[in-house]
């Protein structure tokens, strides 16, 4: 797999998903069969994967499925809860511990594991020595926002393998630059995003927004660069992910990469909306629409709304395959809209376009 390809699957079937992503991607190529293969999830609190803050099971039991047809059952869960919560708490509720026991791969609690201190360009990190020892490091992160740091995907993700006591420093840091360090002390082999539903601005789930898509790459940085502006966000909104490409970790040259689509989404908003995301939704008239370009438009929309700019919006936004074929007088979102007054294609657009096109027309 080049390391500028990001394979992208559009449903709400991570299992099967994830399996005809890696048919495809054929990791096997680059894995010796001894090798000790780690999987990294989000399991940053215990709540399920509904939530929007950790990662589906289903999407880890595919990609075990996967490996262990190939040979390799030298595999490991490992992940370090944050410092408010146990690990041991977020494995039984997010269904790790069934997933443990099903496929007999043994779940590693790193807030109980010892650590190794790594000198990275002036700053000690204290990596959990489990995940150090890895092979092959897969890590499957979340899609989803963050209070501080505006979203978390692939490059934060890391930060389960420091010990609390790291984390904590992390903070007094201001996270930024120790994120992108940790990156270039701990190297991922392939990135698997769980972007089926993530929470729309908190890293602990609570205004989940289902985008139906999973993500593949080899490149962190290049990951992040898409999953920014699949969110809306501009490079300069998310310091660690620019602060990560100049000490060599990756690639920002999102225009470079090559976007391979396995499919289109055909599935249609499955959760219930929180009252935020209702707030949001005001402004959208919404007939049939597919989750992942829905999703895109409420990132969209939630950007702008942070930036004041929403409640100069006159018009309504149409989205979904309930407008195929028909004139609308307003604002179009996607190929199904075509018929609109003003219409942005895309199946589907990022929240990053989206809001330049909104943008345009307040």
């Amino acid at each position: 797999m080049k390391v500028n390809n990001i394979y992208v699957s559009y449903g709400d079937s991570p299992k099967e998903m994830i399996i005809e992503l890696l048919t495809e991607i054929k990791p096997e190529r680059e894995i010796r069969p001894e090798s000790l293969i780690g999987i990294k999830p989000n399991l940053v609190v215990a709540k399920k994967s509904s939530s929007g803050a950790t990662t589906d099971p289903n999407l880890v039991a595919g990609v075990i499925e996967y490996l262990q047809s190939k040979g390799y059952h030298n595999l490991i869960i490992l992940e370090g809860s944050w410092v408010g919560d146990r690990t041991a708490r977020a494995f039984k509720a997010c269904g790790y511990e069934e997933l443990s026991k099903r496929y007999n791969v043994p779940l590693i609690d790193l807030q109980k594991d010892k650590y190794q201190t790594h000198h990275v360009m002036g700053l000690d990190i204290n990596l959990c020595q489990q995940a150090v020892e890895v092979d092959y490091l897969i890590n499957m992160p979340v899609l989803k926002g963050h209070c501080q740091t505006r979203m978390t995907c692939a490059l934060k993700n890391l930060k389960g393998c420091i010990t609390d006591n790291e984390k904590r420093k992390f903070h007094t840091l201001g996270l930024h630059k120790p994120i992108a360090y940790l990156n270039k002390a701990l190297r991922q082999d392939l990135v698997i995003v769980d972007g089926i539903i993530g929470d729309l601005d908190f890293e602990e789930g609570g205004n989940p927004v289902q985008m139906n898509r999973v993500i593949v790459g080899k490149d962190p940085v290049l990951i992040d660069t898409y999953a920014a502006e699949l969110m809306g966000h501009n490079l300069d909104d998310v310091p660690y992910i620019k602060m990560a490409e100049a000490i060599g970790v990756g690639s920002t040259a999102i225009e470079k990469a090559v976007i391979i689509e396995l499919n289109k989404d055909q599935g249609v908003q499955l959760i219930k909306p929180s009252r935020k995301i209702k707030g949001l939704a005001k402004y959208i008239e919404e007939a049939d629409a597919c989750s992942a370009c829905y999703g895109s438009l409420i990132h969209a929309l939630k950007r702008l709304d942070e930036q004041g700019r929403l409640r100069g919006l006159k018009e309504k936004i149409y989205i979904g395959q309930g407008y195929q074929n028909q004139e609308l007088i307003g604002l179009g979102v996607g190929v199904c809209t075509r018929g609109a007054t003003k219409n942005i294609k895309g199946c589907p657009p990022k929240a990053k376009d989206i809001i330049e096109f909104i943008e345009k027309n307040l």
